[in-house]
């Protein structure tokens, strides 16, 4: 499986684009659509490889996901694991809650599951709530546009 133009629009909408290397919410230095291997401060970088570097990390965690997921997933599925896991990493993934429940077959149980990510250096923070209910939203093949 690869990554739909739906599961990419979410991870651009809520990643943003920055040209221009900044420390993300926890000081991890960051460009790009959430890029963030080799990022040095003061690096910039052209919107056209901005798209480069997406596309071609997120080969990367559509294979953390299929390799994760024991069971058949939808496309809107996997598009919102892709997004959960390009955010949070294969490393939370592979030791959730969520992947436990998605992998013993309760797919109902996994919105919430995947919601209770919504944290930050030990914070609550609104974006993360909105995207993880946007993600939950996908999960469910429902509109996660107005979020």
């Amino acid at each position: 499986m690869k990554i739909s133009a739906e599961g990419l629009s979410l991870i651009k909408k809520f990643e943003g684009c920055e040209l221009e290397a900044y420390q993300d919410a926890v000081g991890v230095w960051t460009i790009g659509y959430g890029h963030i291997k080799g990022v040095q401060e003061g690096m910039t970088i052209t919107r056209q490889e901005a798209e480069e570097m997406l596309l071609e990390e997120l080969v990367e965690y559509e294979n953390h996901v299929l390799n994760a997921v024991e069971n058949q997933l939808d496309q809107c599925m996997f598009d919102a694991l892709v997004s959960w896991t390009y955010n949070l990493g294969p490393t939370n993934l592979n030791s959730s809650t969520m992947l436990k429940v998605l992998n013993a077959g309760q797919y109902a149980e996994v919105p919430a599951q995947m919601k209770r990510w919504n944290k930050a250096g030990g914070k609550v923070l609104e974006g993360l709530v909105r995207r993880r209910e946007a993600e939950a939203l996908l999960f469910e093949g429902k509109d996660w546009s107005d979020v």
